[in-house]
């Protein structure tokens, strides 16, 4: 009995060490305060549509793959205008210096989409990828390690889309039980964190988002992104779902897609004349009302680009973790403790889009060190109807 209990006790440790959840955002560097009940906001204040734990969503043909479960209107929105940067902060426990963010075992991509807010309450053909970053083969890192780094932010900038009041849904997919599908054995498969943030857009010059991918829909099984060995030898990972959307640039397709990719970030012209003295608040908004079923379609996506950048600029401090997709491109992050040529192959910079000719491929080789052993089908997050 007493070697259960320390087995027990052992599992509990590693789960409390695991999940996550958005506690608040910034915006231009504002904080605009907790976001949810569930994270110790206020009520009347709350923006996040946050779930009750920080559990993962690990069927991908659950409709909580939009909003995660508790997909709940909330009364207030976070004013924003294009150009302004929006920073994303999560958090395993709580908002403090020594908050593990997500267990370092559980590495994988942030992507972030967007949608308009509507009756559909996040179904149908609504979403546009506008960030993502999976494994950048200089630094061996993947963004969840950059993520950590950065004590849980990650940044965007708004793209030039039309007035009007939007979700943003940043998501980590957790890829340690990856190998095996949620489908094929429930106790493993991708893990998937992800809440819709509640935004309003003001002073913006674009069109409507067009048609994109829905949640469920967006990833299947046989994509490579999703069903991936971390463990074996492997040389590309390919960023599940749709290329990163271009603001104003020509329609392509909404359909998702298997390139290999590490980063991207989309250009937006437009949206950087827009970024001018930007302002921000959280806005109550009393009209919201609960979910119905019916569903508007807007969004579609264009090829997202990846920009190596010049040695001439001067890089930012280390842990910078932005993620642009106007005129700024590709951010970038030098690991702390770095030193030498590591340092030097991990560290990028901020580019302007006038300065750079960006390709329109999203390949890269990986290519571990080392592999490291594969979990059993016992280890991992078995328990994740764990509430820590």
């Amino acid at each position: 009995m007493h070697s259960y209990a320390l087995l027990a006790l052992a599992a509990v440790a590693r789960l409390a060490q695991a999940h996550t959840v958005v506690f608040n955002v910034y915006v231009n560097g504002k904080d605009q305060g907790l976001g949810s009940t569930q994270v110790g906001g206020t009520a009347d204040a709350a923006y996040i549509r946050s779930p009750p734990n920080n559990n993962p969503v690990k069927d991908i043909t659950s409709a909580d793959m939009a909003c995660n479960v508790n997909n709940v209107a909330q009364p207030s929105f976070v004013a924003i205008k294009p150009g302004d940067n929006v920073t994303f902060e999560w958090h395993h426990n709580g908002e403090t210096a020594d908050d593990d963010i997500i267990a370092s075992s559980h590495k994988g991509p942030v992507q972030v989409y967007m949608a308009p807010i509507t009756d559909s309450e996040g179904s149908g053909p609504i979403w546009q990828k506008i960030a993502a970053q999976g494994y950048d083969p200089s630094s061996k890192l993947w963004a969840v390690d950059d993520l950590i780094s950065a004590k849980g932010k990650h940044s965007i900038t708004v793209p030039n889309v039309a007035d009007g009041k939007y979700f943003l849904r940043p998501e980590i997919i957790a890829l340690h039980e990856a190998d095996t599908l949620y489908s094929a054995a429930g106790t493993r498969g991708a893990q998937f964190y992800m809440e819709c943030v509640q935004f309003e857009v003001s002073g913006g010059s674009g069109d409507a988002l067009p048609k994109g991918v829905s949640f469920p829909g967006a990833y299947t099984d046989e994509d490579p992104g999703v069903h991936f060995n971390l463990y074996g030898s492997f040389s590309t990972y390919a960023l599940p779902g749709p290329t990163v959307w271009s603001a104003g640039a020509a329609a392509a397709t909404g359909a998702p897609t298997s390139a290999a990719a590490t980063s991207a970030a989309a250009t937006s012209a437009a949206a950087t004349s827009a970024a001018a003295a930007p302002t921000s608040s959280v806005v109550a908004d009393s009209s919201v009302s609960a979910p119905s079923s019916s569903v508007v379609e807007s969004s579609t996506e264009a090829a997202a680009s990846s920009v190596a950048a010049p040695t001439s600029v001067a890089a930012p401090a280390a842990g910078t973790f932005v993620n642009s997709i106007t005129g700024s491109l590709v951010w970038i992050y030098t690991p702390t403790g770095a030193t030498g040529a590591d340092a030097a192959a991990t560290s990028s910079v901020a580019v302007s889009a006038s300065d750079v000719a960006v390709p329109t491929t999203l390949a890269t080789s990986v290519k571990p060190t080392s592999a490291a052993a594969a979990p059993s089908a016992s280890s991992g997050d078995e328990g994740d109807d764990c509430d820590e």
